[in-house]
């Protein structure tokens, strides 16, 4: 009579990307971006950005900055202010709190921001590059039965994933799409490890992120990322 309650997830459309929120746990399911070299480059500049909620969030779903502060956690995005050069407004957008998670203050300058600056290298050698980012809140075993903690952060309790993943997807003219998963704890794990010790089948992301992930790609016509480029990082953007 009064219908079923409105869990969403909504799906959130901003300059350069696409985003579904987690209401309940005041972070993204998942963030999606085109990456094309063309958007590396332009007048947009951080300094100008300011962490904020999403006016597209209900305020009492949303993140806040007071929440981050003093946490011991750095504001994480999922899709790179880096990637937005082209434009403020795509940039502004990066620091929406519907992009931002509670990600370890080493992984996030270190390890993690590697991963993004090689997502970005990526367009100097394929025409278009996909991105699919996100957090994950996996199981550790206790004795006999495998438990799921995490921490909460804020007096909005935001929640403190355990691991982030990414699913890059690469493609070129007359070449067959090469695909890359990757889930990396959210800890300090030293900034040089090499990206392949973190790749996963992407049926094993699926299976701990519980949704399909780029459903229409015809998976059979893909090849593995690291196998075609190598996943090395070779020049810094």
């Amino acid at each position: 009579k009064y219908g079923v309650p409105e869990r969403g997830p909504a799906v959130h459309y901003l300059h350069n990307h696409v985003l579904a929120y987690d209401s309940a746990k005041r972070t993204p399911l998942w963030v999606a971006e085109h990456i094309k070299s063309k958007h590396l480059q332009g007048p947009a500049d951080r300094k100008h950005s300011k962490f904020k909620p999403d006016p597209s969030v209900d305020p009492m779903f949303t993140a806040y900055d007071r929440d981050y502060r003093r946490s011991g956690w750095s504001r994480g995005h999922m899709a790179p202010a880096g990637d937005n050069k082209f434009s403020q407004e795509a940039m502004d957008d990066t620091f929406l709190f519907s992009n931002i998670v509670p990600h370890d203050i080493d992984n996030n300058s270190g390890f993690w921001n590697r991963l993004e600056m090689y997502c970005r290298d990526l367009t100097s050698r394929f025409e278009d590059v996909y991105v699919l980012t996100g957090p994950l809140y996996l199981p550790t075993q206790e004795g006999q039965q495998k438990v799921v903690k995490y921490p909460v952060i804020g007096e909005n309790e935001v929640a403190v994933p355990t691991h982030l993943y990414k699913v890059v997807i690469a493609e070129r003219t007359d070449t067959p799409i090469s695909m890359g998963a990757f889930i990396v704890p959210n800890q300090q794990i030293g900034y040089y490890q090499n990206f392949t010790i973190f790749q996963v089948p992407i049926e094993d992301l699926e299976k701990s992120s519980g949704f399909k992930i780029y459903p229409h790609l015809d998976r059979s016509k893909t090849k593995n990322l690291c196998e075609v480029d190598s996943c090395k990082l070779r020049n810094s953007k």
